[in-house]
């Protein structure tokens, strides 16, 4: 996926900030207030200098010194068997006993009493003096036995590769998993439902380990290199997030997985020039677009018999895709999703763990493109589930019958639901996240299965970005708020009032900070491109706009399907670099053209099939000559551009197409040709490249390159697997080609993200900045 620059959603749990702040004898928030006065409005007592020093910022006080950092907590809701079981959760904490290490702690959300569950001393190894350092943990059923994930080390985007390790509450006895093989090498171990066994993945099998004898049995063997079983390629885990590749039958008797084979897929290499005297090579499959795809197909592995059953889902193993499947409530079948190669087509299968035939239920088709869902839930007795579909012109939750396929609308309205959280079977309502007057933020709501009753959950008062983490019981949840402007808060809320008990973290240290900064608020605004078409945008302008000079103008772009940028949330120290920029001079604005991840219906959003890098530029640099005629106060002859992967190529398409409009572009790890980038992103949204020969020509910048005419700053990371440094050589070629000046910067041994190695974010940032600022100063 052509990655915008924002955290990854977590799975399984939720982020939120730690410490109790003050509050009310109502549970009303007391929570700081942000403002966006002068520095010399907050800091009275300072000198003069000082308050300049605190008013501005640096590229040092955002990226060196981690000024403006934000804490952050790991917490999960913890059910037992009492009457309050769903209103527990627990975080970790620093441990007062184990200075540096966290303690396990249990919240209870009506009595607010605290409990240490597992104390960082109770995860010291046998003949070690430190305990280890919780990555990640899950609970086995009965909540008696912990799994320790720990020791990690990362596999293309994620730290998915480590040890694990299980403590026994009841025995007290902390026992390291795996035998003896090698360190950091296990992957997705989980519990069995009977919590006797764990099975995990190891170089490329499925093994599950007694946790009486801790004996090993080896469920899957590799036939050969190319072969890979509980685990993924490249390709799948990039594109479908497909990491975790196996699952525990609900009896414990069978693990169903998916197996990958890359045998017949190019090979592409990355090259190491700088950790050793001769450089060295690592070669992995990946697929390009129009190329030959891995083969992937499922089985169901029998615990004690140890032999697999494939399971027969109809069509080519390599054309077409298995993204999801799961079981299906406590019984022996599985709900199979399968995409055909173009992804316009989904099919859901039933398949039986003791059968190889699978039964289909359902098909969804779009004349563009389908999405995989993750948003199923079940109700009690597993016959029906929850669907998510834009069938009707905007996304909306259904229920589907299981036996029949037959579906029901929920969530009937002209809007689109951006996230479903949570079916409330008590009460016979669904929760979702929704915005149907705004789609640059972010609000709950729920809807009763008839569909008759959809209302607005989150209160008035706070525009912005609002999510929950929902317990089990759909009594309580864990509310965080945040804007352009704001840094989160967060609440424990109860539901469905929504009334605030307390406030788990108002982030008033960062507040305290920002008010010293000279800024004004950012500002949300809709702007006709002509055609009866609005695009929404943000502007971050100088503290003090310049009743002398015009500002120049900065567009901070993605412009692709798998995101958008002009959405009312903190932006951390992104935002920060944008305001710092701000406070030089600059009016810093950013735009979702037509094709971008907006909830404003089907129409909007696929608007641009077949026509990545044809429609977003056009509809950008339609935005750019909106403002520059509505806003005096704009430079018309200085208009920058930057972005970062598909905002990197959707900046290459603005300079080189738009060549009047744009005087510089800043594009960092872009994709020059989009036949270069993978199968699975470019032929979702762009077809097949002899099916769209216009479209991927015209949609590549690479072949606009010689209308060059302003400053062209190129950044990118020579061990990109994502999108490869070698797209930017071949554009370097075609440039100098038809001898066109430009700026080139490649980070060694760096990746997509740019970041890996001593002072890498800081020194990119400064050096994007120092380019801006030379080639197109401010003019105050």
């Amino acid at each position: 996926m052509l990655h915008l620059q924002f955290p990854s959603r977590l799975v399984g749990v939720f982020v939120f900030l730690a410490s109790l702040s003050m509050q009310s004898a109502t549970g009303q928030e007391l929570a700081p207030q942000l403002k966006t006065a002068p520095a010399s409005k907050t800091a009275k007592s300072a000198t003069e200098d000082s308050v300049k020093t605190e008013a501005l910022l640096s590229i040092d006080r955002i990226y060196k010194n981690g000024e403006f950092g934000s804490k952050s907590v790991i917490a999960q809701w913890f059910s037992q068997d009492s009457p309050d079981a769903e209103a527990n959760y627990t975080t970790l904490q620093a441990s007062e006993e184990s200075k540096g290490f966290q303690d396990i702690v249990l919240h209870d959300v009506v009595s607010r009493d605290t409990n240490v569950l597992v104390a960082a001393s109770d995860l010291i190894p046998p003949g070690e003096s430190k305990p280890l350092r919780i990555q990640g943990h899950t609970w086995s059923q009965d909540k008696n036995k912990l799994l320790v994930y720990t020791n990690s080390k990362r596999v293309w985007r994620s730290n998915t590769r480590g040890d694990y390790w299980v403590l026994d509450r009841s025995s007290r006895q902390l026992t390291k998993l795996g035998g003896e093989g090698p360190a950091s090498t296990m992957m997705f171990a989980k519990f069995s439902p009977s919590g006797k066994q764990v099975a995990f993945v190891r170089e490329r099998n499925i093994y599950v380990e007694d946790l009486f004898d801790h004996s090993i049995v080896q469920l899957t063997h590799t036939q050969s290199d190319d072969e890979i079983n509980g685990t993924t390629e490249w390709v799948y885990e990039e594109e479908f997030g497909l990491r975790d590749a196996f699952l525990w039958s609900p009896d414990g008797q069978s693990i169903a997985y998916w197996q990958l084979n890359t045998s017949g897929v190019q090979r592409f290499p990355l090259v190491n020039n700088t950790d050793s005297l001769y450089p060295t090579v690592t070669w992995f499959a990946y697929p390009k677009v129009g190329q030959r795809n891995p083969m992937c197909r499922v089985g169901v592995v029998d615990i004690q018999g140890q032999s697999t059953r494939w399971i027969n889902v109809p069509g080519d193993l390599r054309d077409n895709y298995i993204p999801r499947m799961q079981w299906i409530g406590e019984s022996n079948q599985l709900l199979i999703q399968q995409l055909n190669r173009l992804q316009n087509t989904n099919r859901l299968f039933v398949a039986s763990a003791t059968r190889e035939d699978v039964r289909p239920l359902m098909v969804e088709k779009d004349e563009a493109w389908v999405d995989v869902h993750d948003e199923i839930f079940w109700n009690d007795d597993a016959t029906r589930f929850t669907w998510l579909s834009d069938r009707d012109g905007w996304r909306h939750v259904y229920t589907v019958d299981l036996q029949t396929g037959e579906s029901q609308l929920v969530t009937p309205g002209e809007f689109d639901v951006v996230e479903l959280l949570h079916w409330d079977q008590a009460n016979d309502q669904v929760y979702f996240i929704a915005s149907p007057d705004n789609p640059t933020e972010r609000y709950l709501w729920r809807a009763s299965l008839d569909g008759n009753d959809v209302q607005r959950v989150s209160p008035q008062g706070f525009a912005g970005v609002h999510s929950y983490k929902i317990s089990p019981d759909a009594k309580w949840a864990v509310h965080t708020r945040s804007s352009a402007d704001t840094p989160p808060i967060t609440q424990l809320v109860s539901l469905p009032e929504h009334q605030v008990k307390r406030v788990l973290e108002d982030n008033h240290v960062l507040v305290e900070k920002l008010n010293a900064l000279a800024r004004t608020e950012t500002e949300y605004f809709s702007i006709d491109i002509g055609d009866d078409i609005d695009l929404y945008g943000w502007c971050i302008k100088p503290p003090k706009l310049s009743d002398t000079a015009k500002h120049p103008l900065l567009c901070y772009v993605y412009g692709e399907p798998a995101g958008s940028t002009v959405v009312n949330r903190w932006g951390g120290n992104s935002y920060l670099w944008h305001l710092m920029l701000a406070q030089k001079g600059y009016v810093v604005m950013s735009f979702d053209n037509r094709g971008t991840k907006s909830p404003r219906g089907r129409a909007f959003r696929k608007s641009i099939y077949k026509k990545i890098g044809i429609l977003p530029p056009a509809d950008q640099a339609a935005a750019v000559e909106a403002v520059l005629k509505e806003r005096t106060y704009l430079d018309r002859n200085k208009v920058a551009v930057w972005g970062w992967s598909g905002g990197g190529s959707s900046s290459l398409q603005a300079i080189f197409k738009y060549p009047d409009l744009y005087n510089t572009a800043m594009a960092v790890a872009p994709v020059p040709n989009q036949r270069y980038y993978d199968t699975v992103y470019q032929e979702r949204y762009m077809s097949l490249p002899e099916l769209n020969v216009k479209g991927f020509t015209e949609g590549s910048a690479i072949n606009f390159a010689k209308q060059l005419q302003g400053n062209l700053l190129l950044v990118h990371g020579t061990a990109d697997d994502n999108c490869h440094y070698q797209t930017t050589e071949m554009l370097i070629d075609e440039l100098i080609a038809h001898n066109k000046q430009f700026t080139m910067f490649a980070y060694p041994n760096r990746t997509h993200a740019v970041s890996e190695r001593k002072n890498t974010t800081r020194h990119l940032r400064q050096m994007m900045a120092d380019y801006l600022l030379d080639k197109m100063p401010p003019n105050n």
